[in-house]
């Protein structure tokens, strides 16, 4: 019994530990839980663990951080921060316990609500961040910008943000044909035996010159048998005229010939 425990306990600790890693995007809190929402998160799941980092304007005198499902600068439920660049004062805007999640055939709108609240603008209200990830099949490595920061209202404000990605990019099918599939297919299998025969009719078997073909006897054998089916059928040889089906009829007048060529057979 204490050998089975033994067993079974940690291969739990290894699924339990596998599923964790895998479904980081569960951190999100959804403000109305739903598995179309859900499984829009999940298309985010290579994005997590991640800081995405960038600088505001030259007038901003701050740096913003953003993190899917996850701390972002370390900061706990928080998961994009504004951080001042001379005072390293921390300021979160949007936490992953409040997320709404919105997405289309090749992006993405993450909404995080619940951030620290204004001091004087918009009543307020707790901040918002909105990030806007979009498909981008040329980019190598994810892009974060700063697009605006929508204050100058009485309700509903909030920061804006884009992260260009090739994550999110829907799979393109492939265009090719199944005839086109068949021929290389066929042609790598080609490429494999004439590589393979070479070397081991080179290695092996010690062939020199065009005995290094693979299968040469059978080959050229073949190469005769066409070219002498070629020759009989396209080439003529000789007077191909075909005889003729009747004889030519006698210049001279049927009948009996003249008695005087008889007088010689006679008795005298």
């Amino acid at each position: 019994m204490l050998l089975s425990v033994s067993i079974i306990a940690p291969l739990f600790v290894l699924l339990v530990g596998v599923r964790a890693k895998n479904n980081n995007t569960d951190n999100c809190k959804l403000l109305a839980e739903s598995e179309s929402e859900r499984k829009v998160l999940r298309s985010l799941e290579p994005l997590t663990k991640q800081n995405f980092t960038v600088e505001g304007e030259e007038k901003d005198k701050y740096t913003y951080i953003f993190q899917v499902c996850g701390d972002a600068d370390g900061l706990k439920n928080t998961g994009l921060v504004q951080r001042a660049k001379d005072s390293g004062k921390q300021t979160p805007i949007g936490n992953y316990t409040r997320t709404r999640a919105i997405g289309g055939s090749d992006w993405v709108l993450l909404i995080y609500e619940g951030g620290e609240k204004y001091d004087s603008h918009c009543s307020k209200e707790p901040r918002k961040a909105m990030i806007m990830i979009s498909c981008s099949k040329k980019a190598t490595e994810s892009k974060f910008s700063v697009v605006l920061e929508d204050r100058e209202r009485q309700q509903d404000c909030y920061y804006l943000f884009e992260l260009d990605t090739n994550v999110i990019c829907p799979v393109t099918p492939s265009k090719l044909s199944a005839g086109s599939i068949l021929l290389i297919v066929a042609f790598s299998c080609l490429a494999v035996y004439l590589t393979g025969g070479f070397l081991y009719q080179r290695l092996v078997v010690g062939a020199k010159g065009v005995e290094q073909f693979p299968n040469y006897a059978f080959w050229s054998e073949i190469g005769n048998l066409s070219a002498d089916g070629c020759d009989f059928v396209c080439r003529s040889r000789g007077n191909r005229e075909e005889p003729p089906t009747y004889r030519g009829v006698a210049t001279e007048p049927l009948g009996e010939e003249p008695e005087e060529r008889d007088d010689h057979l006679l008795p005298m």
